[in-house]
């Protein structure tokens, strides 16, 4: 059965700003763009919390509901909301099928969640998730490094997304980012 997939978001945290990018490109299995503009980058518990997804949009959308309520159970303690969504993802035999993968950060984290039970903060502060997320990342890296003071979180997530959307054809230059 073939399966919609939302696929690219890169997250990073630099000089004290969080910045984080999604494309706006769904696809339907391996042959049709069924939407341009989708929005996988939103804020969560009073916008103090930004979550992006890769992968299945239907679970997607359910990850993210269940991570807010978890936000809301530990008031906004974001690494506690990770663990504890990541705990019951795996081992809830339902939620062990969902296919996404989740980033989320606050102005002091930056983690990716699994449903295989991990929880990952980078060292570099950066993440990126789906198709083109090892383009993204890639492009994030190099534009740290060599343009990195004279950029801001905001412009090179947006500018890491426009390079992944250029090579992967999973991923569309219709980019929204979200800025903490």
């Amino acid at each position: 059965m073939e399966r919609f997939h939302a696929t690219t978001i890169f997250a990073i945290r630099h000089n004290s700003a969080a910045a984080m990018a999604g494309d706006g490109q769904v696809t339907f299995g391996n042959a049709v763009v069924m939407k341009h503009t989708a929005k996988k980058a939103r804020r969560l518990f009073q916008g103090k919390v930004l979550a992006g997804f890769a992968g299945s949009v239907a679970d997607a959308f359910t990850l993210f509901e269940m991570f807010e309520g978890k936000l809301e159970q530990v008031n906004g303690n974001l690494p506690r909301a990770a663990v504890e969504l990541a705990k019951e993802w795996r081992s809830d035999k339902v939620l062990r099928r969902l296919e996404a993968m989740l980033i989320v950060m606050d102005k002091e984290h930056l983690l990716l969640i699994s449903g295989t039970g991990e929880v990952i903060e980078p060292d570099d502060g950066m993440l990126a998730i789906g198709s083109g997320g090892q383009y993204a990342l890639a492009a994030g890296r190099a534009l740290k490094k060599y343009a990195g003071g004279s950029m801001t979180a905001k412009e090179i997530a947006k500018a890491a997304l426009e390079i992944a959307a250029d090579i992967c054809v999973y991923t569309n230059s219709h980019i929204i980012v979200e800025e903490l």
